[in-house]
This record gives structure tokens, C-alpha cells and sequence, in this order.
């Protein structure tokens, strides 16, 4: 089973900073997914939940759930950076429709938007 490792992630505010400033942007209806590529060999990823989606035990397990995604369809993930945000609405959804969603915004099926 693939692991969730520190070489896998998106650390410091520097790194989610760069992404946002040259990222293109796909949105779901619960999810915003910011990808750029900046040099990477391997596929990581960035998670933000803002606190108005909901308690502490919403927002991480929200985090969960798109990082069990993360870690089950590393195949999706090209070579770049991703920071994925929660929007109105994702602390109700089950891990099928997350993982509905992001599969689908990255097979090209959701909205884009390129600043």
C-alpha cells in the first residue's frame, strides 16, 4: 500500500505561496485544486480546510479522506504540485463522493480556470 511520506507533502508556506502564484485551477463543487508544475519527480500534494467549514474533527477528517485519495490513486497525480482546498459543503461528504470529485477534476472533467 503507498504511503503518505514527507517527501509526498507540501511543508512550508513558501511551497504553498509558489503553487498558488503559477497554479492552474480546477474547481468541484466542494473542492478547489490548485496543480503546478515546478520540477518535481513525484506527485505532492498540499491540503487547506478553513476553519468555516466546520469543527476540529471535521476539518481533519476531511483531510483525511483526500489524503487516503491521494495515497489510493497516486496514478491520477502527474508529476507537480497540488494544493487541494475544501470549500462550503465538503465536512458532510462521504470518502465516495471526495473521491468522485477529485477524480474526477483530475481526469479533466471539472471546470478550469487559468490565471
Amino acid at each position: 500500500m503507498p504511503t503518505y511520506d514527507k517527501s509526498g507533502r507540501l511543508r512550508r508556506r513558501a511551497e504553498f505561496i509558489s503553487l498558488s502564484l503559477s497554479a492552474s485551477k480546477y474547481y468541484t463543487p466542494h473542492f478547489l485544486i490548485l496543480r503546478a508544475n515546478l520540477d518535481n519527480s513525484v506527485p505532492r500534494i498540499g491540503i487547506t480546510v478553513k476553519k468555516k467549514i466546520g469543527n476540529a474533527v471535521c476539518r481533519n477528517r476531511i483531510k483525511r479522506l483526500i489524503r487516503e485519495f491521494f495515497r489510493n490513486n497516486k496514478e491520477l497525480f502527474s508529476s507537480a504540485d497540488y494544493n487541494v482546498v475544501a470549500r462550503t459543503g465538503a465536512g458532510l461528504l462521504t470518502y465516495a463522493t471526495v473521491c468522485q470529485e477529485l477524480a474526477n477534476a483530475l481526469t479533466g472533467n471539472a471546470r478550469q480556470n487559468r490565471n
